[in-house]
């Protein structure tokens, strides 16, 4: 990895692998040779299960993983979301009930693995790199029934960049990314109750990307990018929004 010693085979851990962006960051590392520990809410034969909702669940999914490897990770991809309507009429203990769920799993179990990561890596004095799956909505918001969701992304680039400028001096690397819609199961009822043609107007590019289009530029953040781009937030949103 450049800048980084890993060697051919990184050890990445990559949330939220089971389907979407996740399986796609999966498929495009080991064809890059990583070596890949995938995680999912129920588990599967190639992850590991743990509800990101749950305040515990992040760190027993770090020491899980950490035993499946022997002891060394590399990467950690906090790609794990959830994304529901929650609109601003729920009754007052539905809508915080669904406020808090999504920032447990968008937000807080990404900032635990991270946690978990940089103590790992500061521990035995390796370097490490983490890579942020964000959302275009941290920077312009999202719909009236997804303020969660806007406000958890942009929690995550805020730490994103607060990890890039503190440990950058550990060779400790941090990268976001921040999509548009991505064809995914996760975005699907969205964009299926929404009108498709008026969504896609919104969009230079004519078309939403597809997850291994946010897989490519994952893998090149994990191994490819210069150390000097750490703190990095890249727009993959086909110019719908631009900053």
């Amino acid at each position: 990895m450049t800048d980084m010693n890993l060697g051919a085979a990184p050890v990445v851990l990559v949330t939220g692998s089971t389907r979407g962006i996740g399986a796609g960051i999966v498929d495009a590392l080991r064809a890059r040779g990583a070596r890949v520990i995938g995680h999912g809410r129920n588990g599967g034969p190639d992850s590991i299960g743990a509800d990101l909702g749950m305040p515990g669940a992040p760190a027993a999914l770090w020491d899980a993983a950490l035993a499946q490897v022997g002891g060394q990770i590399d990467v950690l991809i906090n790609n794990a979301g959830q994304f529901s309507d929650n609109p601003v009429d729920t009754p007052d203990c539905a809508w915080l009930d669904a406020w808090e769920e999504t920032l447990r799993i968008n937000l807080t179990a990404a900032a635990q693995l991270s946690r978990a990561a940089v103590l790992h890596w500061q521990a035995n004095g390796r370097p490490g790199r983490i890579v942020h799956i964000a959302s275009r909505a941290a920077h312009r918001g999202d719909s009236p029934d997804h303020w969660h969701y806007a406000a958890a992304k942009g929690g995550m680039i805020a730490l994103h960049k607060t990890i890039a400028r503190g440990y950058a001096h550990q060779n400790i690397l941090s990268f976001a990314i921040s999509p548009g819609f991505v064809a995914t199961d996760m975005a699907a009822d969205y964009l299926a109750t929404n009108d498709a043609a008026a969504l896609a107007a919104q969009i230079p590019l004519g078309r939403v990307a597809t997850p291994q289009e946010i897989a490519r530029i994952a893998v090149f953040c994990a191994i490819d990018a210069p150390a000097s781009m750490t703190g990095t937030v890249i727009d993959a949103n086909g110019a719908s929004y631009v900053r």
